[in-house]
């Protein structure tokens, strides 16, 4: 026995309650933490129990730790996984653990984190990397933004030239984010995925933020006449045609294939920024578009704009805005459907950290570290339509991984604490101690990560 070094409540995300036993340690060897699978495993130093766990949920667990070992209990194998990620970091580089209990459960069932694929490609090997590096904060949702003006990702039978040419060089913003998915590589991120507990969510964006599938098809654009291929960040000036029978056939036969292939509830459709589709063409759209999720066995995303349509059952609204502003939400309500918060003033990890950040972009203002967590989903909405967060990240200005994880670390675990912990038990001031251990790791692992000024980041 001896003092402790290191506290049991060093988690991120906050636990919902944890019971420290100050004079109480137990050292591990640190690779055999990080070895260790969420299977039952009842003998040894670190016991794995799957059974009753307090009526903490299918994602919830109880982790004791005495001077005689460790148990780690949940009801469900997200459980155990969820709480081998809190062992990991309590273990860190010793492997000396604080004693004492941890009952945690999630707040939010839904806590997400979106990659845009279409704007600058990432490959298979990249997304397994990032999804890991998500998975240690309970992240249990990765959005992939598939298709965009700028670029098609993912492979569609029937519909070759999707990827031929929405994939193929100069594709993605500025032409240097070339490349996309076949049905193969897809389901082999999705079931890479879904061994850490994540469920993968394709974006198919629609009827706008479309013009890579109309130069890929001109038969799909208003008059049938080719349109250029576009490398900018504008966006608004696309749509497919409302009144065209081609549209629906091109649309059922993309979200039938992402359907087959994603065992996940979702698909999100997009909804946002249509600036060039009327009002009536939009709803006349939706309105046969917004179904099909459902005839192939899922639930409807959709970003905010949808609320302005009659909204089919299990249909789930994805806010976007900044959080004060409207964003359809009051016909959310009134509709009773589910809502993922992603404020882009909160939530946007594409948002500069602040003015000499050399990467991302700064329509929603500037997104420091603090305002990535000072803030509550619940603020604007009964937390019972709550389905829960996600954190967007564009990828206009990303050209590489170290891009990527710039503008992701630190903010990502802000977001993750967001959505797992209750309001009741964050704290800035905590967060930011808690933070600072996590420089130091992300160095020792290659990552590539923002200094955020409001830490006191140990020396290095």
């Amino acid at each position: 026995m001896r003092p402790q070094t290191k506290q049991l409540a060093d988690v991120i995300p906050a636990p919902a309650l944890v019971v420290p036993e100050p004079t109480v340690t137990f050292t591990v060897a640190p690779d055999a933490v990080a070895a260790l699978a969420p299977a039952p495993r009842p003998d040894g130093p670190i016991r794995l129990d799957l059974g009753d766990a307090g009526g903490l949920g299918p994602e919830g667990y109880r982790l004791e730790i005495t001077e005689g070992g460790v148990t780690l209990r949940a009801a469900e194998p997200a459980g155990l996984f969820w709480g081998l990620q809190t062992l990991r970091q309590l273990a860190g580089d010793d492997g000396v653990l604080p004693g004492g209990v941890i009952e945690d459960r999630p707040r939010f069932a839904y806590r997400a984190a979106m990659v845009d694929l279409a704007r600058h490609f990432f490959t298979v090997d990249e997304i397994k990397a990032h999804v890991d590096l998500l998975v240690q904060f309970k992240i249990n949702h990765l959005h992939l933004h598939l298709t965009d003006d700028q670029g098609w990702r993912l492979e569609i039978p029937g519909w070759p030239r999707l990827t031929e040419v929405g994939g193929g060089p100069g594709t993605g913003c500025d032409g240097a984010g070339p490349g996309f998915l076949t049905l193969a590589e897809y389901a082999d991120v999705v079931a890479y995925a879904a061994a850490r507990f994540v469920t993968v969510v394709p974006e198919i964006d629609m009827p706008g933020h479309v013009n890579a599938a109309l130069v890929a098809y001109p038969e799909l654009t208003a008059d049938g006449q080719p349109v250029a291929p576009r490398t900018d960040a504008e966006v608004g000036y696309s749509s497919l045609v409302a009144g065209k029978e081609e549209t629906y056939a091109f649309v059922e036969a993309v979200l039938r294939t992402v359907a087959d292939v994603t065992p996940g509830p979702f698909l999100h459709i997009g909804g946002d920024e249509c600036l060039s589709t009327s009002a009536e063409d939009y709803r006349a759209f939706l309105a046969r578009v917004l179904p099909l999720p459902a005839k192939y066995g899922k639930r409807a995303i959709g970003w905010h704009e949808i609320a302005a349509t009659p909204l089919p059952e299990g249909t789930v609204v994805q806010y976007w805005r900044p959080l004060h502003e409207e964003g359809n939400l009051t016909a959310v309500v009134e509709a009773g459907r589910q809502v993922i918060m992603s404020p882009a003033d909160r939530t946007y990890l594409d948002m500069k950290y602040d003015a000499d950040t050399p990467l991302g972009l700064d329509w929603a203002g500037l997104v420091p570290l603090h305002r990535a967590y000072d803030w509550d989903p619940a603020e604007r909405l009964p937390e019972e339509l709550l389905l829960g967060v996600a954190a967007p990240l564009w990828s206009e200005t990303l050209r590489s991984v170290a891009d990527l994880r710039y503008l992701t670390f630190p903010r990502l675990p802000a977001v993750a604490e967001v959505g797992w912990t209750p309001r009741a038990g964050r704290d800035w001031e905590s967060f930011r101690k808690r933070l600072a251990g996590f420089g130091p790791r992300w160095d020792a692992a290659g990552v590539t990560w923002f200094r955020a000024p409001e830490i006191d980041w140990p020396a290095g």
